[in-house]
């Protein structure tokens, strides 16, 4: 049994909508930051960053922070949604990291001064939105070479999807990355995915571009 700690962000979905396809039974445990819950001791222990998600593995005993981590861990645990070696193995990983590296802390940059602070630093809502539409475009072209971000579904589309689908947060039109709105629609259609995005509370639908 996997425990689960996490929230409705997408980094916390990245965590959920793995287990879902996996197919793991976990146990969710809420962890609300915007109480602060992240700093309790009990928690620290388990993600020393007091950053959700973690895991413990009550097979192992084994505890995960960090969602990347986390992913990697559970998809060799199970041998799924990552290639056990080769070629393709990294190909998911470098995409893994490039969510890791750049769209989650540019985005979450372009979520707190477009959604949370918009009008109190223009230099800091152009810097942002551009950065989110050069990503956007990195993300569309290969979306037009691939189905999936590295070929077949994996970690990689599980770990960029749940930040794709704060778009409007992001001020981005998706009909101007087509690909990206196919791959997203698509994915979206997922059960695990329609599952996941509900953990840990239902805070509405999964939002759809016009």
């Amino acid at each position: 049994m996997i425990d689960l700690y996490t929230w409705t962000t997408p980094n916390g979905r990245k965590a959920s909508i793995m287990l879902e396809e996996i197919g793991l039974p976990y146990t969710v445990h809420s962890i609300d930051i915007g109480k602060d819950e992240q700093f309790a001791p009990a928690f620290l222990k388990i993600s020393p960053n007091n950053r959700i998600p973690a895991i413990v593995d009550g097979d192992t005993g084994i505890s995960v922070f960090e969602s990347g981590a986390l992913m990697i861990y559970l998809a060799d645990k199970t041998g799924k949604l990552l290639p056990k070696e080769g070629a393709a193995r990294y190909q998911v990983i470098e995409w893994l990291m490039w969510q890791m590296g750049g769209v989650g802390p540019m985005f979450g940059q372009a979520h707190h001064f477009l959604k949370y602070n918009k009008g109190k630093a223009p230099y800091a809502e152009e810097r942002y939105l551009k950065e989110a539409a050069r990503l956007y475009k990195v993300l569309n072209t290969q979306l037009g070479l691939h189905e999936y971000v590295a070929g077949e579904y994996s970690i990689a589309d599980i770990a960029i999807w749940p930040w794709i689908s704060r778009f409007e947060w992001q001020t981005i039109n998706l009909n101007d990355y087509p690909n990206v709105k196919r791959w997203y629609l698509e994915i979206a259609k997922r059960p695990a995915v329609q599952r996941g995005y509900k953990v840990p509370k239902d805070m509405g639908p999964i939002p759809m571009p016009a």
